[in-house]
């Protein structure tokens, strides 16, 4: 039985697209955190933030996540903040193979700064916000398995480096 492989990194860092790609590759099937919530509650990530709260998205996630996780043979994208959460980071460094995918925050912005679904950068400057958000999760980050450096790698050559890395360790 295959270990699940998660990744986690910033909003729009690419999570779910290469999940997606990877999951075909591996004969896996892709979640994606965030969707699936969606689907639970009948809204999107951003209603709920504005309606109920992150506390209340959080608790949420946890509990989504958790569930996910413990049925096999998947490839999972966490939700941006998902990681900081000790009960899923605790979780997915146990039982899973991660990847923290990085972006430059140049990057990040330049793929953000039309966005009006990222709750978390819905109020005041696109930049300083996702600098605030980075500060506060690269070391949490850092504790997935494996980093991939995302900056200067196609999408492919990502895919092929996290699969050739889950099959090999």
């Amino acid at each position: 039985m295959k270990k699940n492989l998660t990744l986690t990194g910033m909003m729009g860092v690419g999570k779910s697209t290469i999940g997606k790609a990877i999951s075909e590759q591996l004969s896996m099937q892709f979640v994606d955190i965030d969707k699936i919530i969606e689907k639970k509650l009948k809204s999107t990530v951003q209603k709920i933030f504005e309606k109920k709260g992150e506390d209340f998205f959080r608790e949420n996630e946890e509990k989504v996540t958790l569930e996910e996780m413990k049925k096999k043979n998947r490839v999972i994208a966490l939700g941006g903040g998902a990681f900081m959460n000790s009960k899923i980071r605790d979780y997915v460094i146990l039982n899973t193979k991660s990847f923290w995918l990085y972006l430059d925050i140049n990057l990040l912005e330049k793929r953000l700064i039309n966005s009006n679904k990222r709750p978390l950068l819905a109020n005041g400057n696109t930049r300083l916000n996702l600098e605030r958000i980075y500060e506060k999760r690269k070391a949490t980050y850092s504790l997935a398995s494996y980093k991939i450096d995302c900056n200067k790698l196609t999408t492919k050559l990502i895919i092929k480096k996290i699969i050739t890395l889950y099959e090999n360790n």
